[in-house]
């Protein structure tokens, strides 16, 4: 039996504001999944570049989370941390880097990410190259798969394997790859993957349709929420804001104002941010105003904790495992 102590040092110190809400929302998880309902997590931000894989793959491996959306940098930068982890660099003092040390990290092939610089030969060109292997398989072969199949053909292939630099029990992308966990990415070409891949099809090396569509992930998430909302439906868990969130969120109302198909709203609805709610800012609406666009109804838990999710969803992830 485990002794469960950050759940019970949550549930003693979190009292107020903020904290409060996090029990609160950590809770109201539990208890819809525990019911039998679904949960979707979206992914913006440079969660995969902060390690949530830490915590999110024991999510993926405990039945905990039942499809995700995520950006395609999220989706990239998690195999990235796994194959060239030690080659990281990280920079504590950020924020007082001039833009002549900027300049400097870019000359040594790093980009950066608010503190952790990531390596681009060790990083992005391997995976380059492995995924240039199953879009030309997939060109030659005459098949069309979305970007994270791609990903899990390369995962699931163990061609990897020899690159490992952190235990993959800390990768979500292998614990999802592993399950063929369902998801979605949208906005995929705006990520790095994607740019190498459009830069590809400019020199005609492969073909634009290879590569499904996100009008295509839009109709296969449509099929997947009908198929999986009936009982206790499913909930939206909602790390961030930007298209991670926002994309598949619309699937309800498209599908009940679009179709006609009296499909259920969500089930649940928790965000974490730090988006202000003013100058119409989607990732900083308040979840009663998803109501009138047809995602929520009133009777839908809604949460919202404006901190860190950083520090946050490991928490929440740990409350929901009993850890």
């Amino acid at each position: 039996m485990k002794r469960q102590i950050i759940s019970k040092f949550i549930e003693k110190h979190f009292l107020h504001f903020n904290a409060a809400t996090l029990v609160d929302a950590a809770k109201a998880y539990k208890k819809h999944i525990n019911s039998g309902g679904k949960m979707m997590i979206t992914l913006a931000g440079a969660m995969s570049t902060a390690e949530l894989g830490i915590s999110l793959a024991e999510m993926i491996r405990k039945d905990k989370v039942h499809i995700i959306s995520c950006t395609g940098a999220n989706l990239e930068e998690d195999i990235m941390n796994l194959v060239a982890h030690k080659h990281y660099k990280r920079v504590p003092n950020y924020r007082y880097l001039t833009p002549e040390m900027e300049k400097e990290l870019f000359n040594q092939h790093y980009n950066r990410v608010t503190d952790t610089c990531i390596p681009e030969e060790e990083a992005f060109r391997r995976l380059e190259r492995h995924l240039l292997k199953v879009w030309e398989r997939a060109q030659k072969m005459g098949q069309r798969y979305f970007p994270h199949e791609f990903v899990y053909q390369i995962v699931n292939s163990g061609e990897l394997k020899r690159y490992y630099q952190i235990d993959p029990k800390n990768s979500w992308v292998v614990a999802a790859a592993e399950k063929n966990l369902p998801m979605v990415v949208p906005g995929w070409e705006d990520s790095t993957t994607g740019n190498i891949f459009a830069a590809l099809c400019i020199n005609k090396t492969l073909e634009p349709s290879i590569v499904k569509s996100g009008i295509e992930y839009m109709m296969w998430l449509a099929n997947w929420y009908r198929a999986n909302s009936k009982g206790k439906g499913v909930g939206f868990f909602q790390i961030g804001g930007g298209i991670a969130g926002d994309f598949p969120i619309c699937v309800v109302p498209m599908l009940n104002m679009d179709l006609k198909l009296n499909v259920p709203f969500w089930a649940y609805f928790c965000q974490i941010s730090d988006s202000t709610t003013s100058y119409g800012s989607y990732s900083g609406a308040v979840p009663n105003e998803k109501i009138t666009w047809g995602k929520l109804d009133v009777k839908t838990p809604k949460f919202i904790i404006e901190s860190d999710a950083t520090i946050v969803a490991p928490l929440i992830f740990a409350y929901v495992l009993g850890w």
